[in-house]
């Protein structure tokens, strides 16, 4: 069915329904829905369509590129990064617990050239740092983007399109600020207990990107979601202390206890 799916996507096709199809295969929900798994040996069986679709990523020139809207861009980078992820983890799975496994004590994965995109040689980082983040002033791409990690926001079951690209960004950031194993108000302590996303990438949320008040201000807008209890009033946590918590490096990979919810 996904060979057949890819044979009438045509030679390239930013609506993505390939990467698509294979997500709605191998991701699973867990935690009521504001975390995910992904099902690596699935993903495997399905190596030579998936493979497909990121040649197909890899043969989009710079001037087509260029010849996008800026959502047609950034969904394509979004997926781009995500997608040659899943490929980074099947070239070395089995036999990692994490990504960081991957290039030993002197090497980076998130360094490794390892793919083709735009006409030349990338890196995960290339895609994120450099494309991304130089180029669009858009952190919510933190909630987008996966790093194949229990600690990453969500690697989502649906593909990213220019036509949904903001409903699908609001959702991603709504799902992670909801997951209170990684962020959440702490009323007691009056602390914001965050996920260190928002202490390595801070400076992303700016007043050119429309957060004029920073990370601060971005989680009191989030109060609701992240408060575990009632929501306090807003009075009440602009002075609150913010407390970045460890991240999880450990492989998102489906487990025999959490296999199988579909959003």
């Amino acid at each position: 069915m996904l060979a057949s799916l890819l044979a009438r996507a045509g030679d390239f096709d930013h609506q993505h329904r390939v990467w698509n199809q294979l997500l709605q295969e191998h991701v699973v929900w867990v935690r009521g829905g504001v975390a995910s798994q992904v099902d690596y040996e699935g993903f495997a069986e399905d190596r030579q369509t998936l493979d497909q679709y990121l040649a197909s990523l890899s043969a989009v020139t710079e001037a087509q590129y260029q010849s996008w809207t800026r959502n047609q861009k950034l969904a394509f980078l979004i997926n781009a990064y995500n997608a040659f992820t899943v490929q980074l983890i099947l070239d070395h799975y089995p036999g990692i617990e994490s990504i960081k496994d991957i290039g030993g004590w002197f090497g980076s994965p998130w360094k490794q050239t390892f793919f083709e995109l735009r006409g030349q040689k990338h890196s995960l980082d290339d895609i994120e740092q450099t494309m991304i983040r130089k180029h669009f002033k858009e952190p919510r791409i933190h909630m987008a983007v996966n790093c194949a990690s229990i600690g990453c926001p969500a690697l989502a079951d649906t593909a990213y399109v220019a036509s949904d690209l903001d409903a699908q960004l609001t959702r991603a950031v709504d799902r992670f600020l909801s997951d209170h194993s990684r962020n959440r108000y702490d009323g007691a302590a009056r602390t914001f207990k965050v996920s260190s996303i928002f202490d390595w990438y801070g400076d992303d949320w700016s007043a050119d990107s429309g957060y004029p008040r920073g990370v601060r201000g971005f989680l009191v807008n989030h109060l609701a979601r992240l408060s575990e209890g009632a929501t306090p009033p807003r009075l009440e946590v602009r002075g609150a202390a913010i407390d970045y918590l460890d991240y999880d490096w450990t492989l998102n990979e489906v487990t025999s206890v959490g296999k199988g919810t579909k959003e």
